[in-house]
């Protein structure tokens, strides 16, 4: 077996994400392990990097995406929620849409689109995965919340700890899934339990994760299970293996272009609105939210 090498991968910020390859494979970590791997600006713009990175990488034959310490990742960090919040008075007291327009604000990245790609920056580090032209094995545990679930649903096959708690958590904050998560939980499982997912935001187990669908498969050790899978894989013909992946995403990913951008649409108007201002404010003041009535979408 070859000796492990560690990549330094232009872009990766405060070594958010590192990646290592031995004989093919990468082992990506996201690596904030201190505060469950969160999505900041910087793990944002290291993870779209570490996915394009790879996406040229010769010799890449699977990747084995996880995340370091106690968790995968439990989604959005808390300070981007305050952060809406706190713009959205700002934006309903001047009148100023612009920010909702595009669903970016002045100081986070995930709204930033880049030219020739079909999406903004937080589902690029959802898609990222499946334009990689290798299979992409996430290996799921802790938690796996909001973006961390969509981040795991970029993925091509999802290994998962029995006990890591998931959710789509979206709308408990006012908004939508908008990293992809529309389409990739869709194509999983029937769309009445995705309602259910969505419209709730309850947790669920990786248990009952499995049973939808959404779980590959369950291992009480995620990431060896998922490295064991990765050795089979690399084992076989990497020609048949690409062009496999491409067959199936090409069926799996029909109409991703536009589900994309109405998920872009959809989080532009929630973003800053009264309701979603007051769905973070009562979470973090402990009430029950006092919502208004009307509706953005009639």
């Amino acid at each position: 077996m070859s000796a492990v090498q560690r990549v330094d991968v232009p872009g990766v910020i405060d070594e958010r994400v590192t990646i290592s390859v031995v004989d093919g494979i990468a082992d990506v970590k996201m690596n904030r392990a201190d505060k469950r791997n969160a999505l900041d600006n910087a793990m944002f713009t290291s993870l779209s990097a570490a996915g394009e990175y790879l996406k040229k990488l010769d010799g890449l034959r699977v990747v084995v995406l996880s995340g370091d310490g106690a968790s995968f990742c439990a989604g959005l960090d808390f300070s981007s929620f305050a952060q809406m919040a706190e713009a959205g008075a700002k934006a309903n007291a001047t009148d100023n849409n612009a920010d909702k327009k595009t669903g970016e604000k002045s100081d986070m990245n995930a709204g930033t689109m880049v030219d020739g790609r079909i999406t903004h920056m937080a589902q690029q580090v959802c898609w990222v995965w499946q334009e990689v032209p290798v299979p992409v094995i996430a290996a799921v545990h802790g938690h796996a919340l909001g973006g961390g679930i969509q981040i795991a649903l970029g993925a091509d096959i999802r290994i998962v700890h029995p006990e890591t708690q998931l959710s789509v958590r979206e709308v408990h904050w006012g908004l939508i899934p908008d990293m992809t998560g529309t389409l990739m939980l869709s194509r999983l499982v029937r769309p009445d339990i995705v309602k259910n997912l969505v419209f709730t935001a309850r947790v669920f187990s990786g248990h009952e994760a499995h049973e939808m669908g959404i779980a590959t498969q369950l291992s009480q050790d995620v990431h060896a299970d998922a490295m064991t899978m990765a050795r089979e894989i690399a084992g076989r013909s990497p020609e048949a293996v690409r062009g496999a992946k491409k067959l199936i995403n090409l069926l799996a990913n029909s109409g991703a272009a536009e589900q994309f951008a109405a998920e872009r649409e959809t989080i532009g108007k929630l973003i800053g609105s009264a309701n979603q201002a007051e769905a973070v404010m009562s979470h973090f003041e402990k009430r029950p939210p006092n919502f208004e009535s009307g509706s953005l979408f009639r």
